[in-house]
């Protein structure tokens, strides 16, 4: 047996033996540490788990506050541990490839904590098949601002974790059947977004030294008309 069947075999022990509550809080925050196992298995069974317990959907909605909260914490390690790698990665290697730790900066700063940028990470975060792990290690790595980051995760976290809630508090079938798929898309969607990150370092290290990044920068920063 994998030691993700464990894992995953853990989760449901633990949800059997533990208030719910405590169980969506140790469950949300392995499910995003531990990226193979499945995203909808948390939340899922937290639903089912409620329904049989004959709790009311506002009770659900409250443990699905809890879930999101504990996702957005383990959210928050890959962004820490992006951030401090870029620092590393631009001091060793920032020559090589052609920029620099104040370009990554800027990069960042194009998102300036706007309703825009809470909206389209929230949106991202809620697409039940987009892998959380590279969403936070992106924005970790151009440092992107922190309260945006938090309240716009803790949100897509909330209504993607309220999708699979309701799922496993219905019980309908032919939405749990649909759910087996979201894992293998997942996976797919990992495997992209790897590669289109290799094809833009790629494309940054054959273009190292002929992009003037200060220029592109300010271009973006000045205002129209002018």
């Amino acid at each position: 047996m994998s030691k993700i069947k464990q894992l995953e075999l853990f989760l449901f022990a633990l949800a059997q033996k533990v208030p719910l509550f405590l169980f969506v809080i140790v469950g949300s925050l392995l499910e995003e540490i531990v990226a193979p196992i499945p995203s909808p298995l948390v939340m899922m069974t937290a639903g089912s788990l409620a329904k049989a317990q004959g709790q009311s959907f506002l009770y659900l909605a409250l443990v699905g506050l809890v879930a999101a909260a504990s996702k957005t914490f383990g959210n928050w390690l890959f962004y820490f541990f992006a951030d401090k790698a870029e620092d590393i990665l631009t001091k060793k290697f920032g020559k090589i490839l052609g920029f620099s730790h104040q370009d990554i900066e800027n990069i960042g700063k194009l998102f300036n904590g706007g309703k825009r940028d809470d909206i389209v990470l929230a949106i991202i975060r809620a697409i039940p098949i987009m892998p959380t792990t590279p969403v936070s290690l992106a924005c970790g790595f151009i440092k992107l601002n922190k309260i945006t980051f938090l309240r716009s995760s803790f949100i897509g976290n909330f209504i993607r974790g309220m999708m699979f809630g309701y799922i496993g508090f219905s019980g309908l079938a032919i939405f749990q059947s649909a759910v087996q798929g979201i894992d293998k898309a997942e996976n797919v969607m990992n495997i992209v977004l790897l590669l289109l990150l290799l094809a833009i370092i790629i494309f940054v290290y054959l273009k190292r030294g002929k992009i003037n990044w200060n220029k592109y920068f300010q271009k973006l920063d000045k205002p129209k008309g002018k």
